[in-house]
């Protein structure tokens, strides 16, 4: 018999309020921010804040500088920046990601050129590469994107061929290794996101930049600080009020610096209950005809920023788009209590800010140099494609456990099995 779905007046699957958020906050969390507070002297937990950080994290990812900032986008300029990449300057960026990662090049005026995705791990593909090289172009950003490394040995030998730089996103990927490297621990300089969703959470806002380059060191920490060189915590007795070239106010909060530094202590056993979550759901949601759960390459180690599920609308014998299987299947799966959805709901490329040519007065950075590139939005159809067919299961992190995965699991046998009633 036909179990009714909660879509159409059955019970749901998934319990009201049986979810718990993220970041888990735990004492020692608390502890943390507040001993802020408690310092004699307030102020100087700016400069104790941002530089027990810089050396926490500069020591887990075993690369010789870190400067934290107030996000992961501001990271990613200071990564742009630190190269010494300049105006109509190119940097190779992904079609698919959250357009962050482009905007970290527009801030510096400079032009992002896009590259399609592989289909199997979502991540820029480094057989496109080379076609989207130019005499122009300075750096390519892979962005190891969900919490998937991107495949970095190929897209690093064709950096050193062209001599061009590597910036690695690792805005959703703290803690992911690739051929047992870290993340961020690859290229040339890395920006990662501290935002409140992030694998390492600040509960707000702020992010990371690390490099093991002096020179691009140099360069980003002027760039962080209004274009001055000043040690966080001796502007009194150093700052000259003398910029010595553009730069922003890129410096984090010092409350915020506390809370990751003690969520920093939990990462990696976070990392491992996000990662048997999601095992668990790929065991069992990959025996469902029509679902298709993530490809793991063997020399990856994901950490699941959000599961990817796609839906293959011939494979559950379905005459429909999969982008209209994708929204009734949604509807259906958040009907019973499954967090399910989209952050992205368009290519990069396709963006009215890249389609429009909407940049600095006039459509700079486009139109301040000749031939720049125009983005055809056909040009990128694997993006366009996984848009249309993928959504994500969101809260696959820890406190949550295999309970509530299970309750996932059968949410989904519910849907996939009932699907006469998703599209009645």
């Amino acid at each position: 018999m036909a179990e009714q779905l909660a879509l159409r007046g059955g019970k749901r699957t998934v319990p009201e309020g049986f979810i718990r958020p993220w970041p888990e906050v735990t004492e020692a969390d608390r502890q943390a921010v507040m001993a802020v507070f408690d310092s004699p002297r307030i102020t100087d937990q700016q400069w104790a804040q941002s530089a027990g950080l810089a050396q926490e994290w500069a020591a887990y990812m075993g690369v010789k500088h870190c400067i934290p900032v107030n996000s992961g986008t501001a990271a990613l300029h200071l990564c742009v920046g630190g190269l010494g990449i300049e105006a109509g300057d190119e940097v190779i960026v992904p079609a698919f990601t959250f357009w962050a990662s482009a905007a970290a090049v527009l801030h510096h005026n400079a032009i992002p050129v896009f590259v399609d995705i592989d289909p199997r791990t979502y991540c820029m593909d480094p057989a496109l590469i080379e076609a989207a090289i130019t005499e122009r172009t300075r750096a390519i950003m892979p962005v190891h994107i969900h919490g998937m490394p991107a495949d970095m040995d190929p897209i690093l030998a064709i950096a050193r061929k062209h001599g061009l730089g590597v910036i690695e996103d690792v805005a959703q990927a703290h803690g992911a290794r690739y051929k047992g490297r870290l993340c961020g621990s690859m290229g040339d300089a890395a920006g990662y996101s501290t935002q409140a969703s992030k694998t390492l959470s600040s509960g707000c806002q702020g992010g990371l930049f690390t490099t093991n380059d002096d020179a691009i060191h140099d360069r980003a920490a002027q760039l962080q600080y209004f274009g001055e060189r000043v040690t966080v915590g001796r502007e009194r007795e150093e700052q000259q009020y003398n910029a010595h070239g553009l730069g922003w106010m890129y410096r984090g909060d010092m409350f915020s610096q506390a809370f990751v530094r003690s969520q920093l202590k939990r990462l990696d056993a976070n990392n491992a209950l996000r990662v048997r979550n999601c095992r668990y759901l790929t065991e069992h949601l990959r025996r469902i005809p029509g679902i298709e759960t993530p490809y793991v390459p063997p020399e990856c180690e994901p950490v699941y920023y959000n599961y990817v599920v796609g839906f293959n609308p011939a494979a559950a014998g379905l005459d429909v788009s999969a982008l209209t299987m994708r929204e009734k299947c949604q509807e259906a799966l958040k009907a019973e209590g499954v967090p399910v959805g989209q952050w992205q709901r368009r290519s990069v490329p396709a963006q009215d800010v890249f389609q429009k040519r909407i940049g600095y007065g006039h459509g700079c950075p486009w139109s301040c140099r000749p031939n720049a590139p125009v983005y055809r939005i056909e040009d990128y159809p694997r993006a366009n494609d996984f848009v249309d067919s993928h959504c994500y299961v969101f809260d696959v992190n820890p406190p949550n456990g295999l309970e509530l995965m299970g309750l996932y699991v059968a949410a989904f046998q519910k849907v996939m099995g009932n699907l006469d009633q998703v599209f009645a």
